[in-house]
């Protein structure tokens, strides 16, 4: 009889492994990865359909009217839009500066119905009929606004960045009536920093354009 024994009665019978080959495993992956792909394709809005996503996402807008140094503007803006960056973005009057651009130090103020306003913080679509003069609305042709003249005179700047600020500011304290002193034209200038600090020259500026030196 014979000893000898079959390979395949020898070894237990094989199971197939749980774990896939690396051939089989890219090749599931890829075939995967096509049907997502095609599925993608299929399902991508139409062009109309992102222009409509696009304009959703837009900003709210608004038309405001107004008058600025004398000149009726109609314009639409974004509803977030501050009144210095319609003035010195959308009308060009670049007078006003955008300094702390936070109503802290005074150099984009303007006038807005005879009253002093940071227009930093101030919304365009808020001032719908509203009259707005800036440092360019100050002069009458070449004839400077007296206190234009006044810090001429009393050098009152060095820099000049915050200049307009502080001559629109020194106007409006001018018409609020108070300039009695010195130290009161401080008190109510006190908004306006200038960093090269030519104070006591601004105050004495304010002092000859009121009439008080």
């Amino acid at each position: 009889m014979s000893t000898e024994t079959s390979e395949s009665a020898a070894l237990p019978p094989t199971r197939p492994s749980s774990t896939p080959s690396r051939r089989n495993f890219i090749a599931t992956t890829s075939a995967a990865g096509g049907v997502i792909a095609a599925g993608g394709l299929v399902a991508a809005p139409s062009l109309l359909g992102v222009e409509e996503a696009v304009a959703a996402e837009a900003p709210p807008s608004s038309r405001v009217s107004l008058t600025v140094n004398g000149k009726r503007y109609t314009v639409t803006v974004d509803n977030r839009t501050s009144l210095l960056d319609l003035l010195r973005e959308h009308l060009g009057l670049t007078g006003s500066k955008k300094g702390c651009n936070a109503g802290a130090c005074g150099a984009c103020t303007v006038l807005v119905d005879g009253r002093r306003v940071n227009s930093c913080l101030t919304l365009a679509v808020r001032l719908e009929g509203a009259a707005v003069t800036t440092v360019e609305g100050l002069a009458k042709g070449d004839q400077l606004h007296p206190l234009q003249q006044a810090f001429i005179d009393q050098d009152a700047f060095q820099c000049g960045y915050c200049t307009p600020g502080q001559i629109v500011s020194g106007v409006g304290c001018m018409k609020e009536g108070h300039t009695g002193s010195a130290e009161e034209i401080r008190e109510w200038m006190s908004g306006n920093i200038c960093r090269c600090g030519c104070y006591v020259k601004i105050v004495r500026a304010v002092e000859q354009a009121s009439g008080r030196k």
